[in-house]
C-alpha cells in the first residue's frame, strides 16, 4: 500500500464522531440523494469513514474508495464490508488517483473539496479518470451567501480552522472550482444544515456535473 503522507489522528477521531452526529440530524438523507441512481463503476475520492457506502444502489458494480488518512481508511474498510455494492478502499491523493484514464462511470466527493490543497487540480484528476459521459456527484459545505458569514469564514480560514481540521476551509467556492476544472454543473441544490442553528460550515451544496 503506498503511503500518502497525510495523517491527522485527532481530526480523524473528531470527524468520525461528528459526521455520525450530522447524519442523525438529517445529513443521512443528503448522502442517500448524493449516490441515488448511480450505476457501473464509481470512484469515491476522500471517502473518510465510509458513511456513503451503505447508500450505493445495487446498480453500482464496484466502488474504488480513495482515502489518504490511515485511521479514517481503516474505519472505511470496516464500513465497506457491510455495503451492498462491492467496495475497495485504498490510500491515495486526489491529485494522483490510482486509476486509469476513463476508468469510471461516476465520481463522488463529499466534504472533500474544502480540504484539498488545490481543489481544481484534484477535480481535473477526477475528470481524467471519468469515462466519456461520466458524471461527478458532489456534496460540500461552501462559502456563505451573506457577507457577515462570509467574513467569519475568511477569518477562520486565515487563522485556526485549517490547522484544527485537517486542512478544511469553511469558505471555499467549490462550485466555481468544479466549473474551473472543466465540468458543467447540470443540477445544484443549496441548503443550510442544520436549518435551525447556523455555523460557518452550515452552507452546503449538492449537485451533479459532467465533463
Amino acid at each position: 500500500m503506498p503511503t500518502t503522507g497525510v495523517s491527522h489522528p485527532l481530526f480523524a477521531r473528531f470527524y468520525t464522531w461528528f459526521s455520525q452526529v450530522l447524519d442523525r440530524q438529517g445529513m443521512l438523507g443528503q448522502r442517500e440523494a448524493l449516490v441515488s441512481g448511480l450505476s457501473g463503476r464509481v470512484i469515491e475520492v476522500g471517502a473518510g469513514n465510509g458513511l456513503n457506502f451503505a447508500h450505493y444502489p445495487p446498480s453500482v458494480v464496484g466502488v474504488l474508495a480513495v482515502e489518504p488518512e490511515p485511521r479514517l481508511r481503516a474505519i472505511a474498510r470496516h464500513a465497506a464490508r457491510e455495503a451492498r455494492a462491492p467496495i475497495e478502499v485504498v490510500g491515495g491523493l486526489a491529485d494522483r488517483l490510482p486509476a486509469a484514464d476513463g476508468e469510471f462511470d461516476a465520481a463522488v466527493v463529499s466534504f472533500v473539496l474544502c480540504s484539498l490543497p488545490d481543489p481544481v487540480a484534484g477535480l481535473r484528476e477526477i475528470r481524467r479518470v471519468l469515462a466519456p459521459g461520466g458524471r461527478l456527484r458532489f456534496l460540500e459545505h461552501v462559502r456563505a451567501g451573506s457577507s457577515g458569514w462570509a467574513r467569519a469564514q475568511d477569518l477562520l480560514d486565515a487563522t485556526v480552522w485549517p490547522c484544527l481540521t485537517g486542512g478544511c476551509h469553511t469558505g471555499r467556492d467549490s462550485v466555481t472550482a468544479v466549473e474551473a476544472a472543466g465540468f458543467t454543473v447540470e443540477s445544484l441544490e443549496r441548503f443550510v444544515f442544520p436549518a435551525r442553528v447556523r455555523s460557518p460550515i452550515s452552507f452546503c451544496v449538492r449537485g451533479e456535473a459532467r465533463p
